[in-house]
């Protein structure tokens, strides 16, 4: 059994069914926290699934990380940039109505949440690496533009080996 807090419980308590189908496990709340019953592999990956939930990302988006090829992880946009202004960072992240943020998820085949001063990202085990370098590039001050060309050159190298 293992229990997780969140601020909100909206998106699980949503999906509970959906997320208890595929997720092969029994989900409980008590207030802001949520427990998750089943077997320990069940449970491992759940707890990832609503740790991805927690980030800001939907229930179904999270579920894909059942797939063996999917990883999430979360970056701490203070750790990335030594600039105190980090609202003026998360708006280059975001872009121009969401633009960057877009073109970058759609280079990547990539979901990403942006959330306080955290960064959530859903991307292949192979891409991940490229995603949070591009990432915390333009959190330093790289052009959208080199960030762009950066991100189609590895997948056009990723390619050329398939």
């Amino acid at each position: 059994m293992q229990s997780i807090l969140f601020e909100n419980t909206a998106e699980i308590r949503r999906n509970k069914d959906l997320l208890e189908e595929k997720l092969n496990v029994k989900i409980s709340f008590q207030g802001k926290r949520v427990t998750i019953e089943g077997p320990s592999l069940e449970e491992y990956e759940a707890s990832i699934v609503l740790d991805a939930i927690k980030a800001g990302f939907s229930a179904i988006k999270a579920l894909s990380l059942k797939e063996d090829t999917k990883i999430f992880r979360v970056i701490n946009i203070k750790s990335m940039t030594k600039k105190k202004n980090l609202e003026l960072v998360r708006a280059r992240l975001i872009g121009t109505q969401g633009r960057t943020k877009r073109t970058i998820e759609d280079i990547t085949g990539c979901d990403i949440v942006i959330k306080d001063n955290d960064i959530g990202i859903i991307a292949d085990a192979e891409l991940i690496e490229e995603v949070v370098t591009a990432i915390s590039n333009l959190a330093r001050g790289t052009k959208q533009a080199n960030t762009y060309r950066y991100l189609e050159k590895m997948n056009t190298e990723k390619k050329k080996y398939e």
